[in-house]
């Protein structure tokens, strides 16, 4: 029984990581990706440009597994809006899109400019200003990914969303663990909390404004912190004798679902972030933990062992009637519920091997999208098109992401050491409204 809860509660602390961005390594696209072309904008002011924008989009978009982006070096011209384009040019390429644009500076903010332009119909399908910060290039380019992804393929685009993820570094006398957080292409990491001690479970407000996690800093016994990530403010939520985890925010961000073994066994808790008040929820002599929240913030998916093995279970909360979702396998952990409460992401254990599954909860159908080992940690994009996990690689623990239908596949290494524990932020971090 504790070697299960260990299991269950505490993500896998042997390794090491440095802070360090993450790279992209593709490794799997869907067949026949869109041929797309982004030429590089317009730079109007007098000095070079902070970074490149239309590297950024051009990254984003090959990212995504769904476009094969054309290389500069091939143009055979560089047009900055749709009056430039020579489609003859560019059908010669092969290529079926364009992303145009320029850039102009002020005393104080970037004005940014960009045209999708359809080459075989040969006109502009989508185009956009928007107004930002010199600081903020990489976020205005992310944008453009996202308005570009969304119009060619009907989904919304994820771009300029962040993960979150726990990294562990060896020194000559001691280990450091690091929260960071970085954007959804790996750049811009931000180490939020560093400490001697392990740092677990971390997750994201609705808002992306406040993150909740496990850390062990105080005298090496578990507590759950709720910290403000504008002003680096955090307050213990919870610190009873033993088990203190897995909390998880409700859709509208006022409750917290976690796990407590105050009472005796690991069970489920909810609490009011507001009053403070604490529910326990369920009441058994098996383990209870790894709550997560139904969109509609009805219902609760957890794991248990009360039948004996390691399923998947919802529970009501208006009347606390539970139900089993999973019965495929002998093991099956750490569940979310897709937005459109079609399917259910979860571990799943075939053949002594965890893999990252979906179930279709319509059908009963159960598809395992993963063919690394140890895969584990599953966060879902909030567009629902992508899942991140963390996995093993050549001896390397690291964190892959593949689309919800399989048929999209990428790894995101660390440049130096493992990562673990990778959350997916729910909304994008950053938005600009455009001004025509």
């Amino acid at each position: 029984m504790i070697r299960l809860s260990l299991c269950l509660l505490v993500v896998l602390l042997f390794s090491s990581a440095s802070r360090a961005e993450l790279r992209i390594e593709i490794t799997k696209g869907v067949d026949n990706a869109v041929k797309v072309a982004v030429v590089p904008f317009a730079w109007r002011g007098k000095r070079r440009p902070p970074i490149a924008v239309d590297e950024v989009i051009s990254a984003d978009l090959g990212l995504s597994g769904r476009f094969d982006a054309l290389p500069t070096s091939q143009m055979l011209s560089l047009p900055n809006q749709s009056s430039e384009v020579l489609s003859r040019d560019w059908r010669m390429l092969g290529v079926e899109y364009l992303v145009l644009g320029s850039l102009e500076p002020n005393e104080v903010q970037v004005r940014l400019r960009f045209e999708l332009y359809d080459v075989l119909r040969q006109t502009v399908v989508a185009s956009q200003t928007i107004e930002g910060l010199p600081g903020e290039l990489r976020d205005m380019a992310h944008h453009v990914s996202d308005v570009v992804f969304e119009e060619l393929t009907g989904i919304e685009g994820a771009f300029s969303t962040r993960i979150m993820y726990v990294t562990a570094l060896d020194t000559a006398d001691e280990r450091l663990f690091r929260l960071n957080i970085a954007d959804a292409d790996g750049h811009r990491v931000e180490t939020i909390l560093e400490s001697n001690e392990p740092i677990l479970s971390a997750a994201w407000s609705p808002d992306a404004t406040m993150i909740t996690y496990v850390s062990f800093e105080q005298d090496g016994r578990p507590a759950i912190y709720l910290h403000e990530l504008e002003t680096g403010k955090r307050q213990i939520l919870t610190s009873f004798a033993g088990l203190n985890g897995a909390p998880s925010f409700s859709p509208d961000g006022k409750q917290l679902a976690l796990v407590l073994s105050k009472d005796g066994n690991p069970d489920i808790y909810i609490l009011d972030l507001q009053t403070r008040r604490l529910r326990r929820i369920t009441r058994h002599y098996g383990i209870d933990t790894e709550p997560s929240w139904t969109p509609d913030g009805e219902a609760l998916i957890f794991t248990s062992n009360r039948g004996g093995q390691p399923q998947i279970y919802q529970m009501r909360l208006s009347d606390f009637q539970i139900q089993r979702l999973t019965f495929e396998g002998d093991y099956n952990a750490k569940a979310s519920l897709l937005q459109d409460g079609s399917g259910l992401i979860m571990v799943h254990r075939r053949e002594g091997i965890f893999h990252i599954a979906l179930l279709d909860l319509n059908r009963g159908r159960l598809t395992v999208l993963t063919e690394t080992s140890l895969d584990e940690s599953p966060s879902v994009a909030p567009n629902g098109s992508m899942l991140i996990y963390a996995t093993q690689d050549r001896g390397e623990g690291i964190l892959a992401a593949v689309s919800i239908d399989g048929g999209v596949k990428f790894n995101l290494p660390s440049t130096e050491g493992d990562v673990r524990e990778p959350a997916w932020s729910p909304r994008k971090t950053k938005t600009f409204v455009p001004i025509d």
